[in-house]
């Protein structure tokens, strides 16, 4: 998962994801009702095992194995605040959200300009449109290049054409993402 996923997943949330394996156990036992069965059928493992996982008793237990806390890990983000990150979704689509950058940005533009990449902090308010396209993106299984190409047509448009005011031969190269924040409303 890319710096921009990372930073929508952020967004979208309201309370942080449990971060401890026994703390995500808990939370699917819980949403499941308690039944380790379920949990077991979610997980792809046997129940047994389970309930290995979870036991109270001292010399029974046994921890999960690395490609297990990644599975737990996968169905908690998938199950965690479903009803808020819906709304906060469609508050996002309709009243755009606030982009937070440290990335690479470049630009190709008419002679006389520089066009040396630089290291550049950006906050931007964009609209609606970008996150319905960010949105529409992420659920197509679009990778991080092609959400990245979306938010630089957007910067391009909002920051550095300051909405088609300037600079119209202007085109961004953006690159070297090294965090993605947004702000939903």
């Amino acid at each position: 998962m890319g710096q921009i996923e990372q930073g929508l997943e952020r967004a979208l949330r309201t309370r942080p994801v449990p971060a401890s394996t026994e703390a995500r156990l808990r939370f699917l036992l819980a949403s499941h009702g308690g039944s380790t069965r379920r949990v077991a059928a979610v997980l792809g493992v046997s129940q047994r095992t389970v309930q290995r996982w979870v036991t109270k008793k001292p010399g029974a237990r046994r921890p999960p194995g690395p490609a297990h806390v990644w599975a737990i890990e996968e169905a908690v983000l998938a199950r965690w605040q479903p009803r808020v990150r819906a709304r906060r979704r469609v508050r996002a689509e309709a009243e755009g959200f606030i982009f937070h950058t440290r990335a690479r940005f470049g630009f190709a533009a008419p002679a006389g300009s520089s066009d040396d990449p630089r290291v550049r902090w950006i906050t931007q308010d964009l609209p609606g449109e970008v996150a319905r396209e960010l949105f529409a993106a992420r659920d197509a299984g679009a990778g991080e290049q092609q959400q990245t190409v979306i938010l630089a047509r957007a910067l391009g448009h909002a920051y550095f054409r300051e909405w088609g005011r300037r600079a119209h031969g202007l085109h961004i190269a953006f690159s070297d993402v090294e965090f993605a924040d947004f702000s939903i409303g």
